[in-house]
């Protein structure tokens, strides 16, 4: 049996791990970009944050069509916690891309097409939590919420479509076939790493909505994190 600590916090610890061992791979044993030099090196976290962010904020597209569908309490806590997680990430996505743009393209920011459409996409979930806190009554809030969450969301696969559908600064879409082999596993390492983290804070901050909702008298004492997904709310 795992101790307790481990149950609660062995995605965090594990997503940890891979990520200092990918960033470690990256800053270290990677080689230079061949066009970029050294400062091509922010993207092995760049990417991996990109990723997440849409997958982050998708999951919380998962979580609004679920409470919506079912009314569980559980479904709603989780959302919250993917939309908070996907705006950090996104915020993340577009401050190191910032970085990342004035050594190469010698200006901080630009408004192309996959910079403003992220842009949009974080102010969106922004404001679907600026609802969220304007609505007192905890089934039209989680309601609204989840409606908000919807409507964001078409956002998310314009971000991820930008730049097939128009000019952008940015390159088409990767894979390990045009990758070095040599940069593939720290970005892969980091998106994982990135991902646990996700998941394990989306699990924590669900587990404290519910019980600050226990605490209000509105639900049952929340179940620990590793069931927090499966069983009934």
């Amino acid at each position: 049996m795992l101790p307790r600590f481990v149950r609660a916090h062995g995605l965090g610890i594990l997503g940890l791990g891979l990520l200092v061992t990918g960033s470690i791979l990256g800053l270290v044993y990677a080689p230079a970009e061949r066009y970029m030099g050294e400062v091509g090196r922010i993207l092995y976290i760049h990417v991996p944050t990109a990723w997440n962010a849409l997958l982050v904020l998708t999951f919380a597209f998962a979580f609004a069509v679920a409470s919506l569908t079912t009314r569980k309490p559980r479904y709603d806590d989780l959302l919250v916690g993917a939309i908070e997680v996907g705006i950090v990430l996104s915020a993340m996505l577009l401050i190191q891309g910032s970085i990342w743009a004035r050594p190469t393209w010698g200006v901080y920011w630009t408004w192309d097409p996959r910079l403003t459409t992220s842009a949009v996409m974080l102010v969106s979930f922004v404001g679907v939590l600026g609802l969220r806190s304007a609505v007192d009554d905890a089934g039209r809030r989680a309601s609204w919420t989840a409606v908000a969450t919807i409507i964001a969301w078409a956002d998310v696969p314009i971000v991820y479509f930008s730049i097939k559908w128009w000019r952008t600064l940015h390159q088409n879409f990767s894979s390990p076939q045009t990758v070095a082999s040599t940069m593939v596993l720290p970005l892969r390492i980091n998106a994982f790493a990135l991902l646990l983290l996700s998941l394990w804070l989306i699990l924590r901050r669900a587990r404290l909505s519910a019980h600050q909702r226990a605490r209000a008298g509105m639900d049952t004492p929340p179940p620990e994190p590793s069931t927090l997904v499966a069983g009934d709310a």
